[in-house]
């Protein structure tokens, strides 16, 4: 983290200079009298009053900005949070900081009462709270939501799983967001924490959805290419000869990254798609730009 421009100090800053005057103004006599306070009254007022006090417009974040954000936490992403929520995030880091020792069982209050638009600013902003086992439990309860958004606001875009969870917890995070039908592009770390468990999670959940009849996605293929095993080269072999040309593609970038030497024939047998790879047109990006495409 770079110390001189925290994430906090950064959204006072960005608060500052989008509010009028009373607004402001208003934001900060309630953090100090949230600060003040020995009860969670105060808070629960101002994280309720946030939205009628100040709006639900988009923070909307210059290029500059956003990279102030990474430079003050890597991954840090608030490309489209709105200033509700920078606020609601701003009195939170402040107590963090004020009393660590108060401050998990405060969150994990919040988080049980919280309503859908709470829930997503506290879950985007865990990776900035101070860590402890407390927030890794909260994490864990917020995984289990049937709420995409929700569910979302701990996976995309969230330094805090890659940083935080064990294989066991992330696999399961992986898992969740194909049942869910959530991209998992966003995901930080989908690379780097690819591990073998989740090849082979994921190949079984492949071949549920092929005896269904029911479609692959191609991200799928991104976390299985890297660790795949001989039978594991077998479904991606399939998933290559795939008639839905963007379920061949995703196959074909997984086989391009498999250690197996037998993956190589598997490639050469469509010689456009592996001139495309070769030559750098054919990426995950452009996968993923491919699918976002089909889906708007």
């Amino acid at each position: 983290m770079n110390r001189s421009r925290t994430p906090q100090s950064l959204l006072s800053q960005w608060l500052h200079d989008r509010l009028p005057a009373d607004q402001w103004d208003w934001l900060q006599q309630t953090l100090v009298t949230c600060a003040k306070s020995n009860t969670d009254r105060e808070l629960y007022i101002a994280l309720g009053m946030a939205p009628r006090k100040l709006g639900k417009a988009d923070l909307a974040l210059s290029d500059a900005e956003l990279s102030d954000a990474q430079a003050a936490y890597a991954g840090w992403t608030p490309s489209d949070w709105s200033i509700d929520g920078a606020a609601r995030l701003l009195v939170l880091l402040m107590l963090a900081e004020q009393n660590q020792a108060d401050f998990d069982t405060t969150l994990r209050s919040l988080c049980a009462t919280a309503d859908v638009s709470e829930s997503i600013v506290y879950y985007r902003g865990m990776a900035l709270f101070p860590h402890s086992a407390e927030l890794d439990e909260q994490l864990g309860e917020g995984l289990r939501t049937n709420m995409s958004a929700v569910f979302e606001a701990i996976a995309h875009n969230n330094p805090y799983p890659q940083e935080h969870f064990d294989d066991h917890r992330w696999n399961h995070m992986i898992l969740k967001a194909l049942f869910v039908d959530s991209r998992l592009y966003p995901i930080q770390g989908l690379d780097q924490r690819a591990n073998p468990e989740l090849a082979q999670i994921l190949c079984h959940y492949a071949h549920e959805r092929w005896a269904a009849n029911r479609p692959v996605t191609p991200e799928l293929w991104r976390c299985v290419g890297p660790h795949a095993t001989p039978i594991m080269l077998a479904d991606l072999q399939r998933a290559s000869q795939s008639k839905d040309p963007l379920e061949h593609q995703g196959a074909m970038l997984a086989l391009s990254q498999c250690p197996l030497p037998e993956a190589t024939k598997y490639i050469t047998a469509f010689p456009d798609t592996a001139e495309a790879i070769a030559n750098g047109t054919l990426t995950w990006d452009a996968l993923t730009y491919r699918l976002n495409s089909t889906t708007q």
